[in-house]
């Protein structure tokens, strides 16, 4: 099979992927309007962001990493290997994680308390912030069952993968998103948009009921829309608790890797949390800093972060994550066949067709950051303050084109079963985060705490994908360097001359400084964006950089289809 064939391929099963995420990012686009409008981007919405942030944390801490990174390889194996297609196989992995989700979220609930001393800054130590800390406790609470629905999803969704079913997981958040916008409207009907007086307020019980529970009901449903495609791949669960002498060993082993990973990734993000959560409530909410009021408008914290990265990441949800999980199973088969040099073909097209949606996209960040965070944001709560995503929404372009080279790259170490050398060098990421977080937040002042925060991440990606990349290239005997040089030489100039043509007609549009109505921001997006868009194509048509040529005959001649999960 040609590298143009196959780059079809993997695009082709990673359009339906595509199509279930663009949907799940508009609706979760609606949530994030929603929920910015109801409780603003300050302390009062870090309280409920941290608390539902947590369980997704922790799942991923305690067995997202062997859910989504081990799994697949092994489920491929067992279906290939084993006489029952691997059906036992699925079932003790199936009952061995209801049984230890089970317990570990009971655990995680009872000690909601001690879970939040983690995350949450010293300054919430204050006396004067204890009404927002036992908010803080009371989201964990309603919210730390997500990590038994989370884990769930991530396993069974995994399952279909295996089977070649990649839709419904792609699909299924949707179902989350329009129940969380149903939690959210009728949040604002019953208790309105936060004020700008009451930024540093604590929630009430009843306001802690509706959109803690609201939130763990929507990871429920996720789950639900699973079960009909498993039954329809003809899984059927039955519980299986010989789990000796059955492979899981092997998996486990696999796994203590990863879980290692993971741990080093997330005690990097808990590091960022805490420091995140003091931009708000330190220089905010404190009475002694009461003299800083002016700054105090301009704080940003976890809400700002996350809101930036989850924007920021659309490409990488869309694109890369479809890519990656459209060439999984195909990278395991060619390791287990010893194709080395098949699986570096697959890998290096498909970070070329990674790349060419994020870096032009990353190029474009600064022309539409602005006009993009008042279409988001600035609504109710975040009508004056919408522009505190802005910077942080910029600075995170680079760092989005290097966590895509490593993203791809840990696919081609986990198929070749590489989790030790993965482990590694996330050790040396989660360090560069921490150490680069850590000094510029120190310097950094209560506005500048997310910007800070988004260069230490870039920074630890920089290293991670140099590191990665060069790793795989020398274990696969090279990643066509060469031709990925050249290729990348064309696509910064296209990127580069669209970025800076589309500027300058943003200039001459209305709504170029900072006083933008919201439909002047619409229809500055909408004008620059096509612009950007067309002039880029054209000039990767000039250049030929065939990989764009691709994406676009493989979307062209999907269209008239009507897909099925």
């Amino acid at each position: 099979m040609s590298d143009v064939s196959e780059t079809r391929g993997i695009l082709a099963s990673s359009a339906v992927m595509a199509s279930g995420t663009v949907f799940s990012r508009a609706s979760g686009y609606l949530r994030n309007v929603l929920l910015a409008a109801a409780i603003g981007n300050e302390l009062h919405a870090d309280l409920f962001n941290i608390g539902n942030t947590i369980p997704n944390m922790l799942y991923i801490l305690l067995a997202g990493g062997v859910f989504n990174a081990v799994l697949v390889p092994q489920l491929v194996r067992a279906q290939k290997n084993d006489p029952d297609r691997g059906d036992a196989y699925t079932n003790r992995i199936i009952t061995l994680a209801v049984l230890f989700l089970g317990a570990v979220t009971i655990l995680l609930v009872i000690a909601a308390p001690l879970v939040m001393r983690l995350f949450l800054n010293s300054s919430f130590d204050d006396p004067a912030l204890a009404a927002q800390r036992d908010s803080a406790i009371a989201f964990a609470r309603y919210c730390l069952p997500q990590v038994f629905f989370y884990g769930m999803f991530a396993l069974l969704g995994q399952v279909l993968n295996a089977r070649g079913r990649f839709g419904p997981m792609m699909w299924a958040p949707i179902a989350n998103n329009v129940i969380a916008i149903a939690v959210l409207v009728l949040y604002l009907v019953w208790f309105g948009p936060l004020s700008p007086s009451d930024q540093c307020a604590a929630f009430s019980r009843t306001q802690e009921l509706v959109l803690g529970l609201g939130a763990t009901i929507g990871i429920v449903a996720q789950v639900a829309v699973l079960l009909p495609y498993l039954k329809a791949v003809g899984v059927r669960f039955r519980p299986r608790y010989d789990f000796r002498h059955s492979g899981l060993g092997h998996t486990l082993r696999l796994g203590v890797w990863t879980v290692l990973f993971v741990v080093v990734n997330q005690v990097a993000f808990t590091v960022v949390v805490r420091l995140a959560s003091g931009g708000t409530a330190s220089s905010v909410c404190l009475p002694d800093h009461s003299q800083h009021a002016q700054a105090a408008s301009d704080a940003t914290g976890y809400t700002v972060y996350s809101g930036a990265f989850l924007f920021v990441m659309v490409p990488h949800a869309i694109i890369t994550v479809s890519l990656a999980t459209a060439i999984l199973p195909r990278l395991s088969a060619k390791a287990a066949d010893r194709d080395l040099s098949g699986l570096a073909a697959t890998l290096a097209g498909t970070l070329r067709t990674a790349l060419v949606v994020v870096i032009p996209f990353a190029f474009a960040l600064p022309l539409f950051a602005y006009d993009a965070a008042k279409v988001m944001f600035g609504y109710g709560a975040t009508s004056t303050t919408y522009s505190h995503f802005v910077a942080s929404m910029i600075l995170f372009g680079p760092g989005l084109v290097f966590f895509t080279v490593h993203y791809l790259m840990l696919r081609g170490f986990y198929a070749l079963e590489l989790n030790r050398t993965v482990f590694y060098i996330q050790c040396v990421i989660g360090a560069t985060n921490i150490v680069v977080a850590v000094l510029l937040v120190q310097y950094a002042t209560a506005a500048q705490t997310s910007p800070a925060l988004v260069l230490a991440y870039g920074a630890s990606y920089l290293i991670g994908s140099v590191i990665s990349y060069a790793v795989l290239s020398r274990r696969l005997g090279g990643l066509q360097t060469n031709g990925l040089v050249r290729f990348l030489v064309r696509l910064f100039v296209a990127a580069v001359v669209a970025a800076a043509v589309t500027y300058y007609i943003g200039q001459a549009l209305p709504g170029s400084g900072d006083d933008v109505t919201h439909l002047e921001a619409a229809f500055r997006l909408v004008v620059l964006g096509a612009v950007d868009v067309a002039l880029f194509l054209a000039l990767a048509q000039l250049l030929r950089i065939r990989e764009v040529t691709t994406v676009l005959e493989t979307v062209f001649r999907r269209i008239p289809r009507r897909g099925s999960f």
